[in-house]
């Protein structure tokens, strides 16, 4: 028989849950701290906005007995039954005095803390907006891609490269999007409308000398083995031999020939070709100290 009772409690009977089979990945630590973040604000929220509205019960002798008489009691007042059903007193009869410490007991304790609560409330936002507002100011070219445009270059015809090209480098200047606030290249801040200059972006430019690129490449094809393209490009000894030598037997004319036109071989004085800003143009890729080199990965 107790077999059979212990078998038929329904606690035993009850079913188990099954393990969850997803593993519970650790939180980032800025979703911790977000989330720390919300339970700091929730108790606060708790402590200053719902607890002053509900008052503890205030002592009375019902709910504490004690073997003495209310009015020799020390630390319970007599309450009357209407304010122990939430009434307020009748006209004509005044509310039960404070306790002797002045203070109105645990209620007016409770007001006090909420109070402060309130106060220390107030300075955490008056610091967190002293903090906002003290953070420097963004300067336009510090702006992410998408929220500035930036206009096209304005190409010389004679030498095929931007305007106020100086050491290599020239500028374009950029427009802020709308509704962005930033520093312009005078250091004023602003709020932009799409149509000011926000700052002047640096573009990349090549050093030219007069140097055509399709002239170098016709004189070598139809003139090389006299050597009219090493005159060209200021190599004249180079020159004189291949006018001696027809052009090496026309091995060292086929031989320049595809050197210049893979813009191996350029100008003697270290210029670049005179070629169209937006023609086929050859980017020479080099590798220094400073280049990136990104791990090689294999399947």
């Amino acid at each position: 028989m107790r077999r059979c009772r212990r078998w038929a409690q329904p606690s035993l009977l009850r079913a188990r849950p099954r393990p969850s089979r997803h593993w519970a990945l650790p939180a980032p630590s800025w979703v911790r701290a977000l989330s720390a973040l919300s339970a700091a604000s929730a108790a606060i929220f708790n402590e200053v906005i719902l607890r002053p509205s509900t008052s503890p019960p205030q002592k009375t002798l019902n709910s504490q007995p004690s073997l003495l008489a209310p009015h020799e009691h020390p630390d319970v007042l007599p309450v009357s039954p209407r304010s122990q059903r939430g009434l307020p007193p009748r006209r004509g009869h005044s509310a039960p005095p404070l306790s002797a410490d002045g203070g109105g007991g645990p209620v007016m304790a409770a007001r006090s803390g909420a109070a402060e609560m309130r106060v220390l409330l107030l300075l955490w936002f008056a610091a967190l907006e002293g903090a906002a507002s003290s953070e420097p100011s963004l300067k336009c070219e510090e702006l992410r891609m998408g929220q500035y445009m930036c206009d096209e270059p304005k190409i010389d015809n004679s030498t095929q490269e931007p305007m106020n090209c100086t050491n290599h480098t020239a500028y374009v200047q950029c427009l802020p999007a709308p509704n962005i606030t930033c520093k312009d290249h005078l250091g004023i801040e602003k709020v932009f409308t799409g149509q000011e200059v926000g700052f002047y972006k640096p573009i990349e430019c090549r050093n030219v000398n007069g140097y055509s690129y399709k002239v170098a490449v016709a004189l070598s094809l139809f003139l090389g083995w006299l050597g009219a393209d090493r005159f060209y490009l200021g190599y004249p000894a180079l020159g004189l031999l291949k006018f001696c030598t027809v052009g090496f037997c026309g091995i060292g004319s086929l031989i320049d020939f595809i050197l210049i036109s893979m813009q191996i071989v350029g100008p003697s004085d270290g210029s670049s070709y005179i070629i169209d800003y937006y023609g086929a143009r050859l980017t020479r890729l080099t590798i220094t100290n400073a280049t990136f080199r990104k791990m090689q990965t294999y399947p």
